[in-house]
């Protein structure tokens, strides 16, 4: 699914329109942003877990050049899927 299929079925569902899903949507992804920014986590209940790991600088090993190189420290995104979540896929 793409964003303006996501879109379309938000505006569906909630019997809005796009352009308020999409007002919606990006205030939503922009509050887990500024959360992670702030090295805090965030927690849906019955959905999932966004936190995020700090990678710190370390030597990697790359395939093409048959070398190792030194990869920058960097922090990731990580989610964690809730039991409510995993059950509804299922």
């Amino acid at each position: 699914m793409k964003k303006a299929e996501l879109l379309k079925k938000i505006a569906e569902d909630a019997g809005i329109s796009q352009a308020q899903a999409g007002a919606a949507l990006e205030s939503f992804t922009n509050a887990i942003v500024e959360t992670l920014k702030q090295d805090d986590k965030l927690s849906l209940l019955g959905f999932g877990t966004f936190t995020i790991k700090h990678l710190p600088e370390r030597m990697v090993y790359n395939p093409s050049a048959g070398e190792k190189v030194k990869a920058k420290a960097k922090n990731v995104v990580k989610f964690k899927p809730g039991k409510g979540l995993t059950d509804r896929v299922q």
